[in-house]
Order: C-alpha cells, then sequence, then structure tokens
C-alpha cells in the first residue's frame, strides 16, 4: 500500500490542504463557543442563493451506486471484509472509521485486504479451521470506503516533519492503489465522508478529489462520494454541502447516532433546553429527529441525490425472544424509512440484511430508488431542527449505568485494536460510545436529577457506578484501568474533548 505514487499523493493532499483543513477545525471550536455563549443555528443567509437555485442538480447515480436498498457497515479485517461482500447487501461501507481503530496494523491491514478483495484473492481461515471465501459466482457488494474524520491526524507518517491527515491518509493509499484497480472494473472509487460541520469542509474534500484525480490521470467526476449527515450544524448545510461536491456527490446518509452526539457537543452547557434523556429513549420518530430525516430526504430527491437512511446495530443472538422483539423494531424503522422515501438503509450485521432488503423491495418493487419522490411537502423550520426540548422521556440510573458500561467495554476494546463491538446485543462503535460519554457529561455538569431514584448526578456517584459496573465485567479490574481512565477523562473533566478518539489515540502506540 505504501507505494511511491501513495504517498507522493499523501505529501501533495498534505501540502496542499492540510493548513486550510486547521483553519476549518479551528472554525469548528469558535462555533462551539458560540452556542455556549448563547448562539444558535440556522440556514445560512449567504448561501441562500445556492437552496434557491432549483436549476442545479448532482451527477447522476454511478454504476454500482444506482440500487443502494440495503447497505452493510463494519471494519475491514479479513472476516469481515469476505462476510460484507457475501452478505447479499448491495453497498459495504468499507469502515476505516468509527468501526475501525487506528492501530498501523490496521489502517494499513485493512487497505490491503480491500485491494485483495477487488482482485478477488482474498481468504481467511479461523482458528477453529473454519473457512472465508468470495463467492465466486455471485454479486458481490460495492465497495464505499469510509476514511477518517477531518479532526483526526495520523501519527505514523509525517510531511515535512507534521503530523498528517488520517483523513488524507486514508483517501491517498486507497485511491493510488486499490481504487485504481476499481476504476479498472467500473466500480468507483466510492466513499463516504463522515463528520463534517460545513459545507466549506465539503469544498475541501471536493479540492482533495480534483487534486487526486488530476495527480492520477483520471478524469474528473470519477470518484464519488456520499456525506453523512451527522453532525448538528450540518444539517443547516446540506444542500449546500450537494452543491460543493456536486461533480462527485453520491447523495447523503441520516447518520443518527453522530447526530445525537452532535446534539449533546453543540449544546452541552444550555441546560434543559437541550438535554436528551436516556440515550435508548430518543427514536427517529422524536420531533427534532424527524424534522432532520424528512429534511434530508427532501433535499435529496430535489437535487437527484440519494437518501440513505440510518443503522440498525442490534446483533442476532441465542435468545429467540429477544430477536423476535428487536426484529419487530428493525422491521418497524426500516418500513418508516422506506414509506419516508429514502432510497435504502444501513444494518451492521449480515443477519439483518434480508429484513432490510425486504422492506425496501416491498416498497420499491422493480424500481432501484426513489429519487422521483421529491417530498415537496416536507417543510422543515430551523426551529423544528433545534426542538431539542420536545423529547420525551427521562433520565435514570439505569440510563447512567448503560453509558458508563459501554464506555468503558467499547474503549477497552479500542484501545487492543477492536472498533466495533457487540456490547449488549448491539453494534457499539466509535459514535455510540461517544453519545455514552457526552450524556454523562453534560448530566454532570448540569446537576441533572435521575428520575428512578431522585440521586444528583455527581462525580462521587459516577465513581461508584464506574466500580460496580467494571465488577461486573470478565476478568480483572485492572485490566481495564486504561479504559477507565480514558472515559474519565472524557466524560467527567471540566473541559469537554472534541473527540475522545483523540485522548484514546494518544495512548495508542
Amino acid at each position: 500500500m505504501l507505494t511511491p505514487a501513495a504517498l507522493d499523493l499523501v505529501a501533495r493532499l498534505h501540502r496542499e490542504l492540510n493548513a486550510r483543513r486547521l483553519e476549518l477545525l479551528e472554525a469548528r471550536r469558535a462555533r462551539v463557543a458560540d452556542l455556549a455563549n448563547g448562539g444558535t443555528l440556522d440556514f445560512l443567509p449567504e448561501t441562500a442563493h445556492v437552496r434557491e437555485d432549483d436549476s442545479w442538480q448532482v451527477a447522476p447515480p454511478a454504476p454500482g451506486l444506482v440500487d443502494r436498498r440495503v447497505e452493510i457497515t463494519g471494519p475491514t479485517d479479513r472476516k469481515m471484509t469476505i462476510n460484507a461482500l457475501n452478505s447479499g447487501a448491495k453497498v459495504w461501507l468499507a469502515d476505516h472509521e468509527d468501526a475501525n481503530t487506528p492501530q498501523w496494523e490496521s489502517v494499513v491491514g485493512g487497505q490491503l485486504n480491500l485491494l485483495d478483495a477487488i482482485n478477488r484473492t482474498i481468504d481467511y481461515t479461523a482458528e477453529n479451521g473454519k473457512e472465508y471465501k468470495l463467492r465466486p459466482d455471485e454479486e458481490l457488494a460495492t465497495i464505499v470506503v469510509r476514511p477518517r474524520g477531518w479532526h483526526l491526524p495520523e501519527k505514523h507518517i509525517l510531511v515535512d516533519g507534521e503530523e498528517t491527515s488520517g483523513s488524507l491518509v486514508d483517501f491517498a493509499l486507497y485511491i493510488a492503489t486499490a481504487g485504481l484497480r476499481q476504476i479498472e472494473k467500473g466500480l468507483g472509487p466510492y466513499f463516504y465522508l463522515p463528520k463534517m460541520e460545513s459545507h466549506l469542509e465539503a469544498r475541501l474534500w471536493n479540492d482533495a478529489f480534483n487534486l487526486a484525480q488530476d495527480a492520477l490521470g483520471v478524469p474528473r467526476g470519477t470518484i464519488r462520494a456520499t456525506v453523512l449527515i451527522e453532525t448538528y450544524p450540518a444539517a443547516f448545510e446540506m444542500e449546500e454541502i450537494l452543491y460543493e461536491l456536486r461533480e462527485h456527490s453520491a447523495g447523503l446518509n441520516a447518520g443518527r447516532w453522530d447526530f445525537m452526539f452532535s446534539v449533546i457537543k453543540s449544546f452541552r452547557t444550555r441546560g434543559e433546553e437541550f438535554m436528551l434523556p436516556d440515550r435508548n429513549a430518543v427514536t427517529m420518530t422524536v420531533p427534532f429527529m424527524r424534522a432532520y430525516t424528512e429534511l434530508l430526504v427532501r433535499t435529496c430527491h430535489k437535487r437527484g441525490a440519494h437518501a440513505i437512511g440510518g443503522m440498525a446495530a442490534f446483533i442476532p443472538s441465542k435468545d429467540p425472544e429477544v430477536n423476535a422483539a428487536a426484529f419487530e423494531k428493525v422491521r418497524a424503522d426500516k418500513t418508516r424509512e422506506a414509506e419516508d422515501g429514502f432510497d435504502g438503509s444501513w444494518v451492521a450485521h449480515p443477519g439483518m440484511v434480508e429484513l432490510c432488503k425486504e422492506v425496501f423491495t416491498d416498497k420499491l418493487g422493480d424500481r432501484p430508488n426513489q429519487l422521483d419522490r421529491k417530498r415537496e411537502d416536507v417543510h422543515v423550520t430551523a426551529a423544528q431542527l433545534l426542538d431539542v426540548s420536545a423529547t420525551p422521556g427521562d433520565v435514570t440510573e439505569a440510563g447512567l449505568r448503560n453509558n458508563i458500561s459501554v464506555g468503558i467495554q467499547y474503549l477497552k476494546a479500542w484501545l487492543e485494536g477492536l472498533g466495533a463491538v457487540a456490547i449488549f446485543n448491539l453494534m457499539e462503535d466509535a459514535a455510540t460510545a461517544e453519545i455514552s460519554r457526552s450524556q454523562v457529561w453534560q448530566w454532570l455538569h448540569n446537576d441533572v436529577t435521575l428520575a428512578d431514584t431522585g440521586h444528583k448526578v455527581t462525580r462521587e456517584l459516577i465513581d461508584r457506578i464506574v466500580a460496580e459496573e467494571i465488577a461486573k465485567l470478565p476478568g480483572e479490574a485492572a485490566d481495564y484501568d486504561r479504559a477507565k481512565e480514558t472515559f474519565l477523562e472524557v466524560a467527567v473533566a471540566d473541559d469537554y474533548a472534541d473527540f475522545l478518539t483523540l485522548p484514546a489515540y494518544e495512548r495508542m502506540p
């Protein structure tokens, strides 16, 4: 993967774009400071002409991205790569971000697995002797790579003595190697772009695409990218983001878990007005989430772009009653998305692919998508997007315990090199861990009282629950020391860390 062409592209992207990346990250911090001081979010007056111009459209759907009724997500380890491609899903989000860890072995090893997959030379033998291979005559899922977000550095590659961008490293290593093979096969290269907070960050990605295509002799517009609308500020700039990427755009995705995280992060100091109840009580039907998803579908279809629904994180278990209840909830969720006009949706486990496919096929029939459904009946205001206080539910000790246990269990796995972890029958990744630690921080720093016990959330209460929850986990308490220290650093400190993965990355070799 570390070919001269790939490393040359990393250096070129860094030298031309990294200063702008750092400026945009500083702009994020300035906006959060403004919100903490009483500011708000709104649709941008300076880009009203983009929203009001009905003439522009994004590029037509690229080969392999026309029918996206079910997409599976997951890390790029060897076994998952084979299972995802064989799963029957239309698209596989090959994740170098929330379901991965930035251990150097994972950064490079995942890229090697993708190259082997595109070359159809990948196989894997488990410790029990079970063999995994690609199905020889089956249509495999289209590979769409998710690089790391703009905020994450790559400390193992330096340019001019500076740490590089994890985003640009993941992008450059892929497009200069496996991506060129994907182009030869007529399917790519395609990307999912995470964590963006403004159309200016989308413009930076578009410039990276053009720079890379020119450097590698690839026609402009070959790359296609789907943007995850998973931050609160980005929800107010959807059309502008599509516009900036219009030559390379493949649509938008409703990144529900990170969106919840961003709501807390953006307004964490604003008390009850933006206080969310227990994580599992916040469904996609609460008013502010409903407004966000409805606006996403309308925005995408107005511009000829795919609208992709959110994650079904359930992991099938050996308990038939648990499975039956969960499958019913997932079916209802996917049915709502299909009825709302989404063109497809995400699952986290191969066992959920057929359910999602069935629901969307019931709605789509022989059509590959719902781009013709313009949803002109939808009219969403800024006030509706900001109506967090209308979310029903309570903050409970059970919710606090769940957040603490999930956060510590996930961080232990993350620090050991595993980015997607099955906990309590759900697939947890960095996004859900961010919600867990952010809710603990918000409840502590806003003096919340727990509805079920009447106890106020204090540092002493958190410390007691941390010890009690660790005592329930397998192994010795000392096994969780690094995870506990990292969790408490981002969950109870006076200053709120922008992302838990940043201090965790410092603890990772």
